[in-house]
């Protein structure tokens, strides 16, 4: 995005519209979400917190669901922002263990992220049901 701001951490959406990623360009590490096709910024509303630190995002196919990891009080947890719905989810409320570097299915079913519970890093996947509002073309 070649900006005078820190920019990292991007996710490109399944349609390749949209850019999340994180940046200081609001004065705090924010996550924002770029439509590439219409060069502007998507409001986020509830999604960046002043008590946490949102990182590491993950795009649906539309941008409709954004997956990330939160932390604050020293606590890592996967959450799902629903662009429509305006609403954060904490996917891994009383996980044990660190959580990091989450993923999400193109429809917004499937997320998968890296767990250090068992003392090593593995890969968990949450199935989010068949009642979950997918997120389609």
């Amino acid at each position: 995005m070649n900006s005078l701001y820190s920019d990292e951490q991007p996710a490109l959406s399944g349609n390749g519209q949209f850019i999340a990623y994180v940046s200081n360009r609001n004065g705090t590490r924010s996550l924002l979400l770029f439509d590439l096709k219409s060069q502007e910024f998507v409001d986020l509303p509830r999604l960046n917190r002043p008590d946490a630190i949102a990182e590491n995002p993950g795009v649906s196919n539309t941008a409709r669901y954004i997956v990330y990891v939160a932390s604050d009080r020293g606590r890592a947890d996967i959450e799902l922002y629903d662009c429509v719905t305006e609403q954060v989810q904490v996917l891994t409320a009383g996980y044990r263990g660190w959580v990091r570097h989450p993923s999400i299915s193109p429809n917004g079913r499937y997320i998968t992220f890296e767990t250090g519970s068992n003392g090593q890093w593995d890969i968990e996947v949450i199935d989010r049901g068949t009642r979950v509002e997918l997120d389609v073309l």
